[in-house]
């Protein structure tokens, strides 16, 4: 991952706080884990945690909104600098809410 792209991204990951009592170990660096996404390939000796490891902190960031606030950001970069095309923009059931099912 680009130092451009995680610098974007790392200030819209949640912030963990470490428990006060029974700490555990030290939790793996975000940046590490979320290049680990493939986690079933993973040999652990690659430093990018177990697979587990990086289903749950992806699973905790999608569940926290990571993903939705790092697309509006970058969307509202690029349309900042007038680098969107609208007329192409198409809207997916997916991402918008169907009121009438």
């Amino acid at each position: 991952m680009s130092d451009e792209l995680w610098d974007r991204l790392e200030p819209l990951l949640p912030q963990r706080e470490r428990r006060f009592r029974y700490l555990g170990r030290k939790p793996l660096p975000d940046r590490e884990v979320l290049c680990g996404i493939q986690w079933e390939y993973l040999p652990r000796d690659l430093g990018f945690g177990s697979g587990m490891t990086c289903w749950r902190r992806l699973r905790d960031w999608n569940e926290a909104g990571v993903w939705q606030r790092l697309q509006e950001v970058l969307l509202a970069e690029l349309n900042a600098v007038a680098k969107l095309d609208w007329s192409r923009c198409v809207v997916d059931s997916s991402h918008v809410r169907a009121l009438k099912g």
